[in-house]
């Protein structure tokens, strides 16, 4: 439930400004049943968001909107927070666009944005456009709203600059460059700032945005009115608070007394193996391969070559996989992303390089690179990509860490990839000796402790160990074939077919948007098939346990309704069919089922399927 902090209630009958927010946020357990009845017309909402939301299927407001909401219309100050998916994107969104609707009297004249939105990552930056812009249609209101990210040209800036916009979604480190190049005054913004929305804010600093924050700070005016919205605390929240942010009211989502068993869903069933570092490929196979674990399924490593090894052992099982990483263009991420959650494939290998060498040296080297020459150098990283940062995947029913990540925070980004919208979820961890003691870290920051006898994330115990060894000699054998040259060759090839697809068809797909469901980010990379034998588990390796564990999760998705009905052979079928009208064009009539009756039951069994072809699918 969404409450206030309760300590320190006031005792001055006229309190003080700070005496009068503690006063609020004292009195968030007792309003708490209120709350629960509200809807969002008893919120303040302009009755145009309020059909816009039941036009996209939602009626009931979350615990977090609940009390955020009011407090941003009365121009409050708001620090927000909350485990992901639990609404945040809407608890800000929503009164913002209210804000920056046009009034009745008219318009006013600004001379820059009225609010900024200012995100990590690219990918996040282009989600909250995509709602922005769904919400101001389905409202049918006058709202001129822009994305913005670091590697446009100059020109398309200052184009999208001209007017200027109403919102403006972006990074960091765009702002600081627009204001760089002089698109942006910060006399201009001072003077027309309205609202400033900093979302995953824990990131925006660990990431490395802090001097483009510093930048924008002295254009931002003293009555701008200030969000923050946070999946955990950190110092680098605190931080942010300071240094932007006047006073504010802070809001955290419970539902328990004890605040760190709120970090993660408790709908997310979190479990962990212990193995060598040597046997992770073994037991990510076991748990798929056995079907221990749901589809759809996220699977993070830690670096590139990484993931394309992962994938090249994979598809020697028949396995099909996509990656996902920061040296990929734009585009591709943002289609891989589209297709995954629309279910066109159940595997996607995303690298949370966020913390790894490979990326602090692409971020401390992006002014030296300019000036070497390019022959043969690297593909050079994407500084704003973050696979881990707030992006919402949809109906990620199993999230696999490969690799464990280098921090607790890391840990409850990407587990919040699963359980969103307080949906069921799991999460399963490949433990080595080596990350024994982050993974120490990570439970204790959980609240996991073992003189209570508590385990937040218990081991797996539907893969045995027999289960999983079982398969060891298939998978050592697969894994020697998969050599390093191998996964640089299949590296190369895969970025040159998605800087293919992004750059060459970028136009082609704009015109013509059906045609993207005939790229496919899960082709295979081996140039060897996949041998036969390795793509089903006998049945004499299986025993009983894992039979009946297998079983289990076969009933479960069976009572989700999970099925592959939605796979991109059906739609590639009929989308084939009517593809190039030549080909389709025919001059006979077409025939009625009545009279063409004998000659149908002359053809028998051909008949019989040409009708079944003709049934929607």
């Amino acid at each position: 439930m969404a409450k206030m902090d309760k300590k320190n209630p006031p005792q001055d009958p006229k309190p003080t400004p700070e005496e009068e927010k503690k006063r609020v946020e004292s009195n968030g357990e007792e309003d708490e049943e209120g709350e629960e009845e509200k809807t969002f017309e008893e919120l303040g909402l302009d009755h145009r968001l309020i059909r816009a939301l039941l036009k996209k299927g939602v009626d009931k407001p979350f615990p977090i909107q609940r009390v955020a909401i009011p407090l941003i219309l009365q121009g409050k100050d708001v620090v927000a927070q909350a485990r992901t998916g639990t609404g945040k994107t809407f608890a800000y969104l929503l009164p913002l666009l209210q804000k920056l609707f046009p009034s009745d009297s008219g318009s006013k004249s600004r001379l820059a944005p009225g609010g900024f939105i200012l995100v990590p990552s690219r990918e996040l930056c282009h989600q909250v456009y995509k709602e922005a812009v769904s919400l101001v249609e389905l409202c049918r209101v006058q709202l001129k709203i822009v994305q913005l990210t670091s590697g446009m040209p100059v020109s398309d800036l200052r184009a999208a600059l001209a007017g200027p916009p109403d919102l403006l979604v972006t990074t960091p480190k765009c702002i600081r460059d627009c204001l760089s190049a002089g698109l942006l005054q910060p006399a201009s913004i001072s003077e027309s700032l309205e609202i400033l929305v900093l979302d995953e804010a824990d990131l925006l600093l660990q990431f490395g945005f802090g001097d483009d924050l510093k930048a924008l700070t002295p254009a931002i005016p003293r009555r701008c009115q200030c969000l923050l919205m946070s999946a955990t605390s950190s110092p680098d929240v605190d931080q942010l608070k300071k240094l932007i942010l006047h006073n504010p009211f802070v809001l955290t989502l419970s539902e328990a007394e004890d605040v760190k068993d709120e970090v993660i869903s408790k709908s997310v069933q979190q479990f962990w193996i212990s193995c060598n570092s040597s046997d992770k490929l073994l037991y990510v196979l076991a748990l798929i391969k056995l079907e221990l674990v749901l589809k759809k399924v996220l699977i993070f490593t830690n670096t590139i070559d990484t993931g394309f090894k992962l994938k090249l052992f994979f598809e020697k099982f028949g396995i099909r996989s996509a990656i996902l990483n920061a040296e990929l263009p734009q585009n591709s991420r943002l289609h891989i992303l589209e297709e995954f959650n629309a279910g066109l494939f159940d595997y996607l290998i995303a690298t949370d390089d966020s913390q790894t060498k490979e990326k602090e040296q692409a971020v401390r080297d992006k002014d030296v690179d300019s000036r070497k020459s390019r022959k043969g150098a690297k593909p050079k990283l994407d500084s704003e990509f973050g696979v881990v940062r707030g992006i919402d995947f949809k109906n990620v029913h199993t999230v696999i860490n490969f690799d464990m990540p280098s921090s607790a925070s890391g840990y409850v980004h990407r587990i919040g990839r699963t359980g969103r919208a307080y949906s069921a979820g799991a999460s399963v961890s490949l433990v080595s000796p080596d990350e024994i003691e982050v993974f120490e870290e990570i439970k204790s920051f959980l609240g996991e402790e073992e003189d209570n006898g508590t385990n937040i994330i218990m081991p797996y115990s539907l893969l045995t160990k027999d289960a999983a060894e079982s398969l060891r000699y298939r998978v050592e054998d697969v894994a020697r074939s998969v050599t390093r040259i191998a996964v640089r060759e299949s590296r190369a090839q895969d970025l040159r077919n998605e800087i293919l697809n992004s750059e060459k068809l970028k136009a082609h797909f704009e015109v013509n948007p059906r045609d993207l469901d005939l790229l496919k980010h899960d082709k295979v990379l081996s140039k060897d098939p996949p041998a036969p034998h390795l793509r089903d588990v006998p049945d004499y390796l299986l025993d009983q346990k894992t039979r009946d564990a297998s079983k289990m999760v076969k009933l479960t998705r069976a009572a989700m309704g999970d099925n592959k009905s939605c796979r991109r052979q059906g739609a590639k079928k009929r989308y084939r069919k009517s593809r190039d009208p030549l080909k389709s064009f025919s001059a006979e009539a077409p025939k009625r089922v009545g009279k063409d009756r004998m000659k149908g039951e002359e053809k028998g069994l051909e008949f019989t399927r040409k009708s079944k072809k003709q049934k929607p699918v």
